[in-house]
């Protein structure tokens, strides 16, 4: 197995509302066949909201709810943290952990969407945040 990884799906209970907010905070749907899964291009990904009930019935796994995963998103400023945080919120999410000073040193808080997935929203000054957002472990200006 490479190390990479090709998509990330959240189970959702209603694929309209998840919609909705991941629109408010600036995706645009790259695919939604049928209603029930709708899947957006995230940089060299793909980022899915499929109904947890079709989620369940494929897998065979049943109960599965949030917890124990958190997606994040990078920033290149402490002031795009507030802002997002700020966002999510007026999406319809909440903020359940307000940004902060980290012991690491970087600026981050947690917000969870309307079907409770965790996202951390963090600038982490000793990692490079690219223009197209893609996020590279090596220090600002390492060649």
């Amino acid at each position: 197995m490479d190390q990479r990884v090709s998509v990330v799906t959240l189970g959702v209970g209603d694929v309209a509302r998840a919609r909705a907010f991941y629109t408010a905070l600036g995706w645009e749907p790259a695919l939604e066949p049928d209603g029930r899964v709708i899947f957006f291009q995230a940089l060299g990904m793909v980022f899915a909201l499929w109904k947890r009930e079709d989620m369940e019935a494929e897998t065979g796994v049943s109960g599965g709810r949030p917890g124990g995963l958190m997606l994040a998103y990078n920033v290149a400023s402490d002031d795009e943290v507030d802002e997002l945080l700020a966002a999510a919120e007026s999406a319809g999410g909440t903020v359940v952990s307000p940004a902060r000073r980290m012991e690491w040193g970087g600026w981050s808080g947690s917000f969870a969407d309307p079907d409770g997935h965790l996202w951390e929203v963090a600038h982490n000054q000793h990692w490079t945040v690219a223009q197209d957002g893609s996020v590279s472990l090596e220090p600002p200006g390492t060649p």
